[in-house]
């Protein structure tokens, strides 16, 4: 049987200095996102007393309660509505984007540029612009278009004109994606292509799409999961009296409703925790999918 190695003194050190720089990270892990997680299971299972203090266990009550609510199922059937807009067209509309700009035209790096814009502008600056943009008597949409459509007033049409605004604001991060997807296909695909007479478009369905599959199913889980837990877009763009926020509120909306605004924090925690477990259905749905459109 072999001995314990001894571990030598800059073995040791370099431990040391390892532990002490990831130290940070683990603490800001452990303190911001462990604890919380955990507080909130809890919290799930209590009534939370006034003032929210004197949490009061109640088992699953509020899961009960939380189950029962139409004003659950409609947040949530709100939430997915939001991701079939969000995700797929931000997805294609960037994907045609990548593929024009990276063939070399003149001021590719501008256009790059004003399309990334929209990722490094604060979401208050973007909700605020947008709101003017949808305002129905002076809003920049009706004067164009001549109408006097209510954008984000019509329960009819809300959720479609704040999805509008998600497919705005992620273009530009998923065209960086697929652009340095895009980099690193051959151009002798190509040029083999071509020679053989295919066109374009031919080439773009049967080069370029499947061999950013990888890139492209990342890019889809990755933007299911924000889109599921969307709530600063929501939060700013919709007012608390508008009367088509019960048609666009998502469950984090509701969830942020009921435990900060309603101070029902028992039944807020309740109300995420079940997002959680949809979420991460669906991410087993997503990887279970993954070897079927995922070309290797």
């Amino acid at each position: 049987m072999l001995g314990k190695t001894k571990m030598t003194k800059a073995a040791r050190n370099e431990a040391i200095w390892g532990l002490a720089f990831v130290a940070p990270t683990i603490i800001g892990l452990v303190i911001l996102n462990f604890i919380p997680a955990l507080n909130t299971v809890y919290q799930s299972f209590c009534k939370t007393g006034d003032f929210g203090k004197g949490n009061k266990f109640v088992g699953f009550a509020n899961y009960i309660s939380v189950m029962s609510d139409s004003e659950t199922w409609q947040s949530l059937l709100n939430t997915i509505k939001y991701a079939l807009i969000e995700v797929p067209f931000g997805i294609a509309i960037a994907l045609v984007l990548a593929v024009f700009l990276n063939k070399k035209i003149i001021g590719k790096s501008v256009f790059r540029t004003i399309f990334f814009l929209p990722m490094v502008c604060a979401p208050a600056a973007v909700a605020m612009v947008w709101k003017w943009l949808y305002n129905m008597e002076f809003g920049l949409l009706n004067n164009i278009f001549g109408t006097h459509i209510a954008w984000i007033s019509n329960p009819h049409i809300a959720w479609i004109s704040v999805g509008a605004i998600g497919v705005w604001s992620i273009i530009g991060y998923n065209m960086v994606l697929f652009l340095a997807a895009l980099q690193e296909i051959p151009s002798d695909y190509y040029e083999a292509a071509t020679i053989d007479g295919a066109s374009g478009i031919s080439q773009f369905f049967h080069i370029t799409v499947p061999l950013l599959s990888n890139t492209t199913f990342f890019i889809v889980q990755t933007r299911v999961i924000a889109t599921l837990t969307v709530f600063d877009l929501m939060f700013m763009v919709m007012d608390v009296t508008n009367v088509a926020l019960p048609n666009v509120q998502s469950t984090v909306f509701l969830f942020y409703t009921y435990a900060f605004r309603n101070g029902n924090k028992g039944y807020g925690s309740a109300l995420v925790m079940l997002l959680v477990v949809f979420i991460m259905i669906v991410t087993v749905i997503m990887q279970k999918c993954e070897k079927k459109f995922v070309s290797r």
